[in-house]
């Protein structure tokens, strides 16, 4: 019997087995691929913690992975010099409550106390919690922007930032020496939020975190309250925090997108609820083309992230991107702050290498360094952290990511959507007060620096087949690399997975084609998802020339996935 079966019969002989996963792996007796795809591996402890189907098995998030991770981590703690304390909050995905409260009892069965949120809350609040309750770990259960299906465990440091690779080693290390079903403990819930090793977090931990977003207000406010709005939470996390944070703004001309008020772990009316996606966002859109909002506000389901839209000047809205949004609010922050006397020395902003090359010449006009880092908000996180360090915080000012996220201080270590959104609303009236729309704003920055446009594609590999579709897709690309994408000549190509990494970065599985007239050409396979990312950049005398030249790479992407 190999080794799949073996772990597939014993589960199913397992005593206590929950009637759903039991009922699941019945359904999937006959079926060899279904069981395969469960159980061929363990789900992978990546750098953020845990992301995959709901569902049972080795390969699928429930509560015995979350147990044993849950273990790994307790383990991990117990062994470290961090205080034995770790906040939890959770979304609005199915079983995410489960999955939190059972993340509580293991952690106060290993002596470690347990701050849970009463209700399902941002991830950013998350951040916040493990900082302010001084925590040496925090744990949020979410797959952000992911279809139905799939849940997530994500996991942070002592300082609110998104594990680093060395602590993700090490409690993947904890994790890799825990038995499945007799290697974690487990305490009963009542008992032990009566004894008082599971802690609901206050009022008071919420609260302290909207007056430190409502404190990273740019400008002096004038305009917000005249703001018309449209807000969406995508049946997520966000409506109380951003409602709370619009209403300290004085904005009350807000109307909420009523088949999406509330959270929902289906997701009905947007099968992937992420605001990049512009089906996620066309129930906004629909309200607003009745309601003509100056702008629409879209959190995806954990709120660390924002789409917006605006009036396009022909009676309809136009989405913005997160790139364009990024180097909407860069510009907005700057200005600003030098108009105000607020910048402070040296100033620094941070956003990743995927993201429009747009961002260096703006933060450039302002004499703001710019630093570069790998994909994912932790790394800004981290820059952050390392800013800090050196006893100047303040130095911070913006940081943002081309997949929506946008931070504006050091009170959190990762995106957040409600800080995102207090920002908006900022740049919105300031621009509302000259006339101008932020799309109006966006086409003042291109013409003050060029036409930069970026796309992305993203391609599915799902399956153990697909895993090994992806690595000899990277490996073919290294081994062969193209002379020309697109018929764009390649004159660079960086690998970010080379010894010592690039410019000073961690290693990281990307690679970066800079081609003939300043385009841009990366992949890399995503670390939460079963799928190969491809950025594309290009630039142009208007949006028309540049949108042709992504197009172009986009077909010549098409054409390496295909093999």
């Amino acid at each position: 019997m190999n080794t799949i079966e073996t772990r597939y019969r014993a589960w199913l002989s397992q005593p206590g087995l929950p009637d759903d996963l039991a009922e699941e792996l019945r359904a999937v007796a006959h079926d060899p691929e279904e069981i395969s795809d469960r159980f061929y591996r363990d789900l992978s402890f990546g750098t953020g913690g845990l992301r995959g189907i709901i569902g049972a098995g080795t390969n699928r998030l429930n509560v015995y992975t979350v147990g044993k991770a849950t273990q790994g981590l307790a383990d991990y703690l117990n062994a470290a010099a961090l205080p034995k304390r770790v906040a939890i909050a959770y979304d609005s995905r199915h079983k995410s409550q489960l999955f939190a409260r059972h993340t509580a009892r293991v952690l106060a069965a290993n002596g470690i106390t347990a701050y849970l949120y009463p209700r399902l809350e941002p991830t950013p609040a998350l951040s916040w919690a493990v900082r302010y309750l001084g925590c040496g770990a925090g744990v949020c259960l979410t797959a952000s922007h992911n279809p139905a299906q799939y849940n997530g465990y994500k996991v942070y440091g002592t300082d609110g930032c998104q594990i680093t690779l060395e602590a993700a080693k090490a409690i993947q290390q904890a994790i890799q020496g825990v038995d499945l079903f007799t290697g974690v403990r487990a305490a009963d819930y009542g008992e032990a939020l009566a004894a008082g090793s599971i802690r609901l977090i206050e009022e008071s931990c919420l609260d302290a975190y909207l007056q430190a977003v409502y404190d990273q207000r740019v400008g002096d406010g004038t305009g917000i309250a005249d703001l018309k709005l449209v807000y969406t939470p995508l049946n997520g996390t966000g409506m109380e925090c951003v409602s709370r944070l619009l209403d300290k703004l004085g904005v009350t001309n807000m109307t909420v997108v009523p088949e999406q008020k509330d959270p929902d772990g289906n997701f009905t009316t947007c099968p992937y609820p992420n605001p990049e996606i512009r089906q996620a966002m066309e129930k906004g859109l629909e309200l607003c083309r009745r309601v003509h909002p100056d702008l629409l506000l879209g959190t995806d389901p954990d709120c660390d992230r924002v789409g917006i839209a605006v009036p396009d000047g022909a009676g309809d809205y136009r989405l913005i991107t997160g790139n364009e949004l990024g180097v909407i609010l860069l510009d907005y922050v700057c200005r600003t702050r030098i108009v105000r006397g607020t910048m402070p020395a040296h100033p620094v902003a941070c956003t990743t290498i995927v993201s429009t090359d747009m961002a260096e010449p703006v933060a450039r006009k302002y004499g703001v360094e710019l630093r570069r880092t790998l994909t994912g908000f932790k790394f800004i996180g981290e820059q952050i952290g390392k800013l800090e360090a050196e006893g100047h915080p303040e130095r911070f000012i913006f940081g943002f990511e081309e997949s929506y996220g946008y931070l504006s201080g050091s009170y959190v270590r990762d995106k957040d959507g409600v800080n995102a959104a207090l920002l908006v609303c900022e740049a919105a009236a300031w621009y509302a007060r000259r006339g101008m729309t932020l799309l109006d704003a966006l086409h003042e920055l291109c013409g003050e620096f060029g036409c930069y446009r970026n796309a992305q594609r993203s391609f599915a590999f799902e399956g153990e087949r697909g895993m090994h579709t992806m690595q000899q897709l990277m490996a073919r690309l290294r081994d062969n690399p193209p002379a020309a994408i697109g018929n764009y000549r390649v004159e660079e190509t960086v690998d970010y997975n080379l010894p010592g990494g690039h410019n000073g970065l961690p290693r990281a599985d990307v690679l970066e084609f800079h081609l003939a007239g300043g385009h841009k050409f990366m992949v890399r396979p995503s670390g939460t998802e079963p799928k190969m990312k491809v950025y594309l950049s290009a630039v142009g005398a208007d949006e028309t020339e540049a949108d042709a030249v992504n197009a172009a790479l986009a077909d010549a992407a098409a054409r390496f996935m295909k093999g």
